[in-house]
């Protein structure tokens, strides 16, 4: 079995799985909850099924692009399982991951979608967006990227060609995108248990991360933000 973490947005959500499908799920879509809510849910998870973190397969993580705070959150928690565990670390990419989520749903049938696009997006904060292009076997036609997006984006893509945006992202640049054959799933909500493919065939694969150097997909520097009152009154 393989234990997903999942922390690249607001969302906090573990799922335990094994190579058949998601055995249990845990999640919480309060803001800012992953640093109380992550180890709760997988020490839940373990106990409820009697398991020891040194029994698993691996551990799984989002490694990004996504919240700079959750991302680190996620990978330290999951960095610190492989280490005390002596359990291979695998890392997912969190628009692969979001991929396999959004054609697991109604908004993939494999007769009518065949042709189209799939285009994770994830909020990057301002106007910007974490976002790639798969198509409908999975095979990424456009790398990841930090971009304002506007209505020009995706003019190299024929409009006769259908693109099924999600994510957070997706629902900000609704109104921005202007083209024929765009479909915006707005009520897509990542999850961990979209990771248990791509987690086990990084297993198979043998695509493991280093635990002493792997960092997760940043894109963009973190960048802190003035406080707009100043407390000492200077």
């Amino acid at each position: 079995m393989i234990i997903c973490l999942e922390t690249a947005t607001n969302l906090c959500s573990v799922a335990l799985c094994d190579s058949a499908g998601v055995i249990s799920l845990r999640e919480s879509n309060e803001s800012k909850s992953h640093a109380s809510m992550l180890t709760v849910f997988i020490e839940d998870i373990l106990k409820e099924y009697g398991i020891r973190a040194r029994n698993l397969e691996a551990v799984a993580v989002s490694k990004g692009p996504g919240s700079y705070t959750g991302l680190r959150i996620g990978v330290s928690v999951a960095k610190g399982i492989a280490y005390g565990a002596s359990i291979p670390l695998i890392g997912v990419e969190t628009t692969l991951s979001m991929f396999y989520g959004i054609t697991a749903g109604k908004y993939f049938s494999a007769e009518s979608e065949v042709n189209s696009l799939f285009c994770p997006m994830l909020d990057a904060r301002r106007m910007e967006v974490y976002y790639a292009i798969f198509d409908s076997f999975g095979n990424k036609i456009k790398n990841i990227s930090a971009e304002i997006i506007t209505e020009n984006t995706f003019v190299n893509i024929p409009e006769s060609q259908k693109i099924i945006f999600f994510g957070d992202g997706a629902i900000k640049c609704k109104d921005v995108i202007n083209r024929k054959n765009a479909l915006f799933a707005v009520d897509y909500m990542i999850s961990a248990s979209y990771m248990q493919k791509p987690a086990y065939q990084a297993l198979k694969d043998h695509h493991l991360e280093d635990v002493a150097y792997f960092e997760p997909l940043y894109l963009k520097d973190f960048i802190t933000s003035k406080p707009r009152k100043n407390i000492l009154g200077k």
